[in-house]
């Protein structure tokens, strides 16, 4: 594997994380939250150790108002976590391999959340070049929602972390850092990716150029530019077996065993 752990436009003044985090900024709406993650540090604990990750990409997905939303239906003993505090993780597994990772949003009993698609490790790159061994570069290491709940080791034991909070022990936790967020003229915005259903809503949030982001091809729709921001209606070839195929399932799509939150 070859690059420098973040991509060359990445200062040293972006890899510090800053203070964590606390609960309000996690507690505003989700469009809010999910653009102003981008260029926030995340950094999870584990039995191997700590991996740093910087958010290039996210989308956001608002619960009972959003048909691609697995709490469209109502609260499961799937999506409870959603319906919770907001600043709790909420992973959920896909294709029968992968594990993504959300964290939640807005008021407690109000579902909603944010995707973490894409990002930069900035710290613990040998312990993610392990979790990640197919990633070509290391700036793909954390490239997609699988790659990037993969290298910070998060998966079903997860589920429901408070992402506010101490540690749940002394090798098992993590915060969301203030790190450097992007100028607003560096964030572009589209549709989400693979979503089959509110397939036009661009509440897909990323930093532009970031070699990090997903991997796009054309998808079901055409390209278009609202306001001079990119809204492509594309998808990513690298997300899972029947990502983009027309009517195909979301990474946020319904309460089954698919993408999405």
């Amino acid at each position: 594997m070859t690059g420098d752990p973040v991509s060359a436009t990445t200062t040293d003044a972006d890899r510090n994380p800053g203070p964590p985090l606390d609960r309000a900024f996690f507690a505003r709406e989700v469009t809010l939250v999910a653009p102003d993650l981008l260029g926030r540090i995340v950094v999870a604990d584990g039995p191997q150790g700590p991996v740093g990750v910087r958010l290039t990409e996210v989308e956001a997905y608002a619960g009972s108002d959003d048909p691609a939303s697995h709490a469209y239906r109502g609260r499961t003993s799937r999506t409870a976590v959603m319906f919770g505090p907001p600043g709790h993780l909420y992973t959920y597994f896909v294709y029968g391999m992968h594990w993504c990772a959300n964290v939640v949003t807005g008021p407690d009993g109000h579902a909603s959340a944010v995707l973490l698609r894409a990002g930069e490790v900035v710290s613990g790159l040998e312990l993610a070049r392990l979790r990640r061994p197919t990633a070509r570069r290391d700036d793909h290491l954390a490239r997609g929602p699988a790659g990037f709940a993969a290298v910070l080791g998060w998966a079903r034991d997860d589920n429901g972390l408070d992402l506010c909070a101490p540690p749940r022990d002394a090798t098992r936790g993590a915060r969301f850092h203030e790190g450097r967020p992007p100028a607003s003229a560096d964030v572009s915005a589209g549709p989400r990716v693979g979503v089959g259903r509110a397939a036009d809503v661009p509440w897909r949030f990323w930093i532009s150029g970031a070699p990090s982001v997903s991997a796009f091809r054309s998808g079901t729709r055409a390209s278009r530019r609202t306001n001079g921001v990119p809204l492509t209606g594309e998808v990513a070839p690298d997300q899972g077996p029947r990502a983009g195929k027309p009517g195909g399932p979301s990474w946020q799509d319904g309460p089954r065993d698919r993408p999405a939150p």
